[in-house]
């Protein structure tokens, strides 16, 4: 099995400049851009309400030509990086500082359907990317994210859309995502020592091909929030968790999703167990090694709660502390192929599911297996 992680961790006026490809422009501190423009030199701007800069044409390319847009000076209000309130794209630069690094939303202009970024860094800011009204899908592509107080965030009840993240570099944040009346779709990233990566309070998060190492927290998912939320999937395909101090959050030690998607993925040497409450899970082909215990599953904590569906099959647990899976309800899942070895507690402990034959376990500490048949092979 090989991991690779590549870690890389830096008065107002109207601009206008006409053609295909953006023209160099000497910018100014809140101007607005109409058209595509690039930056000339970096932009230090007071923390004030009035952007640094605003985005206000359909289909402008902001390039920041390599150059840094930064607060200078204390706030005196909600200080504002690059305000955006016409699908477009800001990318080549570094935003810093900021209470709101990227802005999108939240004026009595209809808020944009898509916008992008691209290779850009965000470094202190307090939000670095805020969707603050409207449905809106961000693309946010090669960009970095290092502590900042939230990577991705929005506005509560007043924002909706899609993070679409992908092949960027998260560090250092105390939460990296949010996922609150949001799907955050991650492929391809990193996320390396931020407090918490995920918050899923209303929407729909996944992660495939992407690394989550040594954080904290992996995951905020409990059911509930708000008194109405629910994390309605969330899903890691091809996806490595490796030494994480919790996959659960510390004072809710469990998630609770709708539905729980695991396939073809790495848990290695993470903190605890992992417990996820859900209505149906698809846990397949993935290695469970030296955790502090393994994977339980069992309902969502419901007023009337579904029976536990779904299908856990191909998966090896191997030298955890603890049971290698447990399954703590009777329920219709089916468990198959799976390979239980050198756990300290059992190691398939699954009372009341169908056996889908094929399980093998040995060496396991209190015992192999209960609730289905296992080869010592």
């Amino acid at each position: 099995m090989a991991m690779g992680l590549v870690m890389l961790l830096s008065g107002a006026a109207t601009v206008r400049s006409g053609g295909a490809e953006a023209r160099q422009v000497g910018v100014q501190c809140g101007d607005t851009i109409t058209e595509s423009t690039r930056l000339t030199s970096d932009l230090s701007c007071p923390g004030t309400e009035v952007p640094a800069l605003r985005v206000a044409g359909a289909g402008v390319i902001l390039d920041l030509g390599g150059h840094t847009v930064r607060r200078v000076g204390p706030e005196t209000g909600v200080s504002e990086g690059i305000r955006v309130s016409a699908n477009s794209t800001v990318r080549n630069g570094t935003i810093r500082g900021f209470d709101q690094g990227y802005v999108v939303g939240g004026e009595s202009l209809p808020s944009p359907e898509r916008v992008g970024l691209f290779g850009l860094t965000f470094i202190d800011n307090t939000v670095a990317v805020y969707n603050r009204g409207g449905d809106t899908t961000l693309t946010v592509t090669d960009c970095r994210l290092i502590r900042n107080g939230s990577g991705l965030g929005s506005e509560q009840d007043a924002s909706r859309g899609v993070f679409e993240v992908r092949s960027s570099f998260f560090l250092g944040n105390r939460q990296a995502l949010s996922a609150n009346s949001h799907s955050v779709d991650v492929v391809g990233s990193t996320f390396l020592q931020n407090e918490t990566v995920i918050w899923c309070p209303d929407g729909h998060v996944s992660f495939t091909s992407s690394s989550i190492i040594q954080n904290t927290v992996v995951g905020d998912l409990r059911l509930g929030q708000f008194g109405y939320g629910a994390c309605r999937e969330a899903s890691f395909v091809q996806t490595v968790l490796a030494r994480n101090g919790s996959l659960a959050a510390t004072d809710a030690p469990v998630w609770e999703p709708f539905d729980f998607v695991l396939r073809d993925s790495w848990v290695i040497e993470n903190k605890g167990e992992l417990l996820v409450r859900a209505r149906t899970v698809d846990v397949q082909g993935n290695t469970w090694w030296r955790n502090g215990s393994g994977l339980s599953l069992a309902d969502l904590p419901e007023y009337v709660p579904p029976a536990l569906t779904g299908t856990v099959s191909g998966n090896h647990f191997l030298r955890n502390q603890g049971d290698g899976l447990r399954v703590l309800v009777p329920s219709t899942l089916t468990v198959s192929r799976s390979v239980a070895l050198d756990n300290t507690g059992w190691g398939l402990q699954v009372p009341g599911v169908i056996d889908g034959g094929g399980n093998v376990a040995r060496g396991n500490g209190a015992g192999d297996c209960a609730g289905v048949v296992c080869a010592a092979r």
